[in-house]
């Protein structure tokens, strides 16, 4: 019987192993992968690296409509939001998250649904970009925003988050640098970076901590491939990381905790990068990473849960070092 992890793995994997699935737990599966964002990909891997692996024709026709609906939406959001920003200039944003992933880390762009879309900007360039937006309809927002987030703006069709800090002022040496290492993002215009490597994958694991790993598993898809060094497509992360450097910023940026939760998940759920993933984990006591492991690592390895203990939440911040 292929149980509910192998089924996961096989189908999150850009490179599946030929085999059926046909005894796959698929009335367990297929809403699930949807809800966590694996939908696109799994459907993919089903219908054209696998030649359907046996599954019922029910659950490739779900998955399949949600591929095509992904490939429609993500180039919808990023082509208008390319239309918007792409005569901004004088100044310099980060594109953080899902758009700067879904081309350097993904075979291709439809794998990695874009829900919103986020930019780190320097405090004194939030006012000049906002203003900008909401000359071609990005509209202020009330509401609640995400940890971390000042201001939401939103075109009828995506909200577009807007970041002063990420490091919650604990080092401004250490946020500037972040714009220093920022590598171009051209297709948007001159104005527009990514985070270099290192810097992606702390980010991604601070993320972690500051929604309570409160996360879906694409999340980690994304930090699986950024600490393998994004070996299936040819981009700005496919280059081996630096591990001792990654390490070295964790401590800086006091998010040991949280670096070794989400790589230590990361290991136990992707064998082919448990060996990066456990290269990257920082030394911590052994009774910090006990607690970790109880409250963080092991519920978020467990697949096809969907629910969190009562008021972990804020355990999970406090102890991956997180925003409470």
């Amino acid at each position: 019987m292929t149980s509910l992890i192998d089924t996961f793995r096989t189908l999150a994997s850009f490179s599946p192993p030929k085999r059926s699935l046909k005894d796959a737990p698929w009335e367990d599966y297929v809403d699930w992968a949807i809800a966590q964002g694996l939908g696109p990909l799994a459907a993919y891997n089903l219908e054209y690296r696998l030649g359907g692996a046996d599954a019922p024709a029910w659950a490739r026709d779900r998955l399949l409509s949600v591929y095509q609906g992904s490939v429609n939406d993500n180039v919808l959001k990023l082509v208008n939001f390319k239309r918007a920003v792409d005569d901004f200039e004088g100044k310099r944003a980060l594109v953080l998250g899902g758009a700067a992933f879904a081309e350097a880390l993904y075979p291709h762009v439809a794998f990695r649904p874009v829900i919103d879309l986020e930019l780190l900007l320097r405090p004194e360039d939030v006012g000049p970009l906002s203003t900008h937006l909401s000359a071609v309809r990005f509209l202020p927002q009330k509401g609640e925003l995400p940890p971390g987030a000042i201001r939401d703006l939103f075109d009828g069709n995506t909200h577009l988050y807007l970041y002063a800090e990420l490091l919650g002022g604990r080092s401004r040496e250490e946020e500037s640098a972040l714009f220093d290492r920022a590598l171009p993002m051209r297709v948007y215009g001159p104005s527009f970076f990514r985070l270099e490597l290192e810097d992606a994958i702390l980010v991604t694991c601070l993320s972690h901590a500051r929604e309570g790993y409160r996360i879906p598993l694409l999340s980690l898809v994304d930090l699986r491939e950024l600490l393998r060094g994004a070996p299936d497509v040819s981009g700005p992360y496919s280059r081996p990381v630096d591990f001792a450097l990654l390490r070295q910023r964790a401590k800086a940026w006091r998010i040991d905790r949280a670096l070794y939760a989400s790589t230590a998940i990361v290991a136990r759920l992707f064998p082919d990068a448990q060996a990066a993933a456990e290269q990257a984990q920082p030394t911590l006591r052994p009774a910090t990473k006990r607690l970790l492991d109880r409250w963080v690592v092991e519920p978020l390895s467990t697949v096809g849960r969907v629910t969190s203990v009562r008021g972990s939440d804020r355990l999970r911040r406090l102890l991956a070092g997180g925003r409470t």
